[in-house]
């Protein structure tokens, strides 16, 4: 049974201004909150650019890392030009191809640390509602412990057991991103759990995988997408920092992290542009990342669309 046929079981809902005379009493229904059609247009066109220029810049980086690890003594450490835009480091290689390099790693990496964090946070959230309560028991006690010690700390302590890498960052930075995700997808499971149209089907003979494939994910996925979203910047500043440390990714990796920590012992000598723009452009990338989460939001919750 369908969403849609367990809905008009329970009988439709009374839209617009419906007036039922009982006992000489009106009883007024109210239409559901209507979001206005021009912010969730501008919502959508928003978040639909951001993404669309990110995509574009983890395409292009992919494609020019050759060309941003070629080395030119000839031309080394020159400032910004029209020939250079982000200026040139010790070895002669072209600091905009670096940093757009670096970004195309940076988000390739959040892209899979996110989405690997947001099914730990789906599995253990639905198995915390629907569990039992010992299974709830532990699943919260768990997130406690996970946001109890400092990301960044575990984050390391992950990355060098692992022997740091791809591997080593990617795995530190999904396994210590979960739990705020995790809550809002338990909130929101045990909720949907306790609705009319659950506790309908389930007398229909319909099993709990049957309930949770059919009703409860897709009430939660919207909540669940958002997270996935506005786990990128979180993952991309912390990779960046935990290699920028010496503890991530490898020296010769083009990275946000890595450019950095090169830059670092360069600043004294005047090179200013070595940290600046790759600086600059890691926190224009978090904050698409950011300000599309925050548009996708505005669609999936009519409330905070209509503020």
């Amino acid at each position: 049974m369908t969403n849609e046929e367990i809905k008009q079981a329970l009988g439709a809902a009374p839209t617009g201004h419906e007036h039922h005379d009982h006992k000489n009493r009106a009883f007024v229904f109210h239409s559901p909150l209507k979001v206005k059609t021009g912010n969730r247009k501008k919502s959508l066109i928003v978040s639909v650019l951001c993404l669309v220029a990110l995509v574009l810049i983890a395409v292009v980086g992919a494609l020019l890392m050759t060309q941003a690890s070629a080395t030119d003594l000839s031309v080394k450490n020159q400032a910004p030009s029209l020939s250079h835009l982000f200026g040139t480091d010790q070895l002669g290689r072209d600091m905009f191809l670096r940093t757009v390099s670096g970004l195309s790693t940076s988000i390739g990496i959040g892209l899979i640390a996110a989405a690997v964090s947001s099914v730990i946070a789906l599995v253990l959230g639905s198995a915390a509602a629907l569990g039992g309560k010992k299974i709830d028991t532990f699943v919260t006690w768990l997130i406690d412990l996970m946001m109890s010690v400092p990301h960044i700390v575990l984050l390391i302590l992950i990355s060098f057991a692992l022997g740091k890498g791809f591997i080593g960052v990617t795995v530190g930075v999904a396994i210590t991103h979960w739990p705020s995700l995790c809550r809002v997808v338990r909130a929101e499971v045990l909720q949907v759990k306790q609705s009319r149209y659950v506790a309908v089907a389930r007398q229909m003979g319909q099993s709990s995988v049957q309930i949770a494939l059919r009703h409860i994910l897709p009430a939660v996925f919207p909540q669940l997408l958002v997270g996935l979203i506005l786990l990128f910047p979180h993952a991309i500043l912390h990779e960046a920092a935990i290699t920028f440390l010496g503890f991530g990714l490898p020296p010769e990796m083009p990275a946000i992290g890595v450019i950095l920590s090169e830059a670092m012992s360069h600043l004294s000598m005047g090179a200013w542009w070595l940290a600046f723009f790759p600086g600059l452009a890691l926190v224009g990338v978090v904050m698409l990342f950011d300000v599309a989460g925050q548009c996708i939001r505005s669609l999936v919750d009519p409330h905070q669309a209509q503020r």
